[in-house]
C-alpha cells in the first residue's frame, strides 16, 4: 500500500514537471516572422459591364383607327417617308355621302337663318322662330365635325419621319384597329437602354459616357447618359438607365454589353490576405508588436486584389504572408514592407465585380 502512495506522488510530481516546462516552452516560443503593408488609397479603377437593347429613336406599329376596307395602300417595303404621309385609306363612300347630305341641308338652314335676321331686325318675327334656324344651322355644323372626325380615322398618316418596316397586309383586305399594317421607326438616332444594380448606382449620372459593344463586333462605340429611371425596380433592385449613341449605327433590338467605367481611390489589399470567417472576412493588422484580427468589408475585386472598404483605415499595418502562424495577440516580427508599386502592378487589370 505503501508502494502505491509513492508511485502515484512521483506521478503527480512528474506531471507538474512536464507542465512547467510546456509553460517555459509557450512563453519562450519565437517571434513569427511575416510581410506587411502599409494600407494607403490608390487609384482604383472599375468597370461594370451589363446587358442592354438598342432602340430606335421613335418607334410605332401601324394601325388603322376604324374597321373597314382598304382602298389605298402605300407602304413600300424599308421606304423613307415624311411626316404626314398617307401611307392607307379605309374605304368612307358612306361617310362621304352623309357629308353631302349635311352640307345640302347646312345650305338651305343658313340661307333661312340670314332670311329670318333680316326679319328680325324690323321686328318681323319673333325672337324664337330666329333662335331656331340659327340652332339648325350650329347643329348642323356640329354634325359635319364629327363626320370628319370619322373620315380622318379612315386615313393612316405617318405620324413622323421615318423608314418603313414590312408591309403586313394587301389592297382590299379587310382590316380592323388590331390589324396590323407595318411599322414606322427612326433609326438615325439609337436609343441604349439597361439595367444597373443599384450598387453601382454611384457609376450613373446624365452626361455621363458608357462604351458600348455588339456581339459582330468588339470595337466599342459611345453613348452619353440622357435619362435615369427615378424608381428602382422593387423585384430585381436595377435601375434603368437610357443613353443616346453619339455616331456610328447599330439595328435596332440589338443586343449590347455597356461597359460602365470609373477612376477613384480606395484602400486594396492582396486576396490572399483575405481570412475568410462564417459571417465576415479577416484581416490581420499589427498593434503594438502583436497581431489583431479585425472584421472588415470588401469591395470589388479581381484575381489579385480586393478592395477594403471598411474596418482598416489609412496608415494601418496589414500582414500579407505568414498569415497561416500567426494567432490573436502573437508577437511578430516584420521581414519585408511589401511596395505598393508592386501591389498596382498586380492589379494594374480592371476590377470588375
Amino acid at each position: 500500500m505503501n508502494k502505491i502512495r509513492y508511485f502515484v506522488f512521483l506521478s503527480v510530481l512528474t506531471g507538474l514537471s512536464s507542465c512547467g516546462q510546456k509553460t517555459d516552452t509557450i512563453k519562450a516560443r519565437p517571434p513569427v516572422v511575416v510581410d506587411v503593408i502599409i494600407a494607403e488609397k490608390v487609384s482604383l479603377p472599375t468597370t461594370i459591364e451589363v446587358n442592354g437593347s438598342a432602340l430606335s429613336d421613335e418607334m410605332v406599329t401601324l394601325h388603322p383607327e376604324t374597321s373597314g376596307r382598304l382602298t389605298y395602300l402605300n407602304i413600300p417595303d424599308g421606304a423613307l417617308v415624311s411626316e404626314g404621309a398617307v401611307l392607307a385609306r379605309i374605304n368612307d363612300a358612306e361617310l362621304q355621302a352623309q357629308m353631302e347630305q349635311q352640307k345640302v341641308s347646312l345650305e338651305l338652314a343658313t340661307k333661312t337663318e340670314q332670311r329670318l335676321k333680316k326679319l328680325l331686325e324690323v321686328k318681323g318675327v319673333n325672337q324664337s322662330d330666329y333662335d331656331a334656324a340659327l340652332n339648325q344651322v350650329n347643329n348642323i355644323n356640329a354634325m359635319m365635325n364629327i363626320l370628319n372626325a370619322q373620315i380622318d380615322k379612315t386615313i393612316v398618316k405617318a405620324p413622323f419621319s421615318g423608314t418603313l418596316g414590312l408591309r403586313m397586309v394587301s389592297p382590299g383586305a379587310y382590316v380592323t384597329p388590331q390589324t396590323e399594317l407595318g411599322t414606322l421607326q427612326q433609326t438615325e438616332n439609337i436609343k441604349i437602354d439597361f439595367t444597373v444594380p443599384e450598387t453601382y448606382a454611384d457609376l450613373i449620372a446624365v452626361g455621363n459616357s458608357v462604351f458600348i459593344e455588339t456581339n459582330n463586333s468588339t470595337e466599342k462605340q459611345t453613348a452619353i447618359i440622357t435619362a435615369i429611371e427615378p424608381q428602382i425596380n422593387l423585384e430585381t433592385r436595377n435601375m434603368k438607365v437610357r443613353a443616346r449613341l453619339e455616331k456610328g449605327r447599330i439595328n435596332p433590338g440589338t443586343f449590347v454589353k455597356v461597359i460602365l467605367f470609373k477612376d477613384e481611390k480606395g484602400i486594396i489589399v492582396p486576396s490572399n490576405c483575405i481570412i475568410p470567417d462564417a459571417n465576415s472576412n479577416q484581416l490581420i493588422v499589427i498593434k503594438n508588436k502583436k497581431a489583431g484580427f479585425v472584421n472588415v468589408e470588401t469591395g470589388i475585386r479581381n484575381e489579385n486584389a480586393v478592395e477594403i472598404v471598411g474596418g482598416i483605415k489609412p496608415g494601418d499595418t496589414v500582414i500579407v504572408s505568414g498569415i497561416l502562424f500567426v494567432r490573436p495577440n502573437s508577437i511578430l516580427k516584420i521581414r519585408n514592407i511589401v511596395s505598393m508599386e508592386t501591389l498596382n502592378n498586380q492589379a494594374s487589370k480592371p476590377i470588375t465585380q
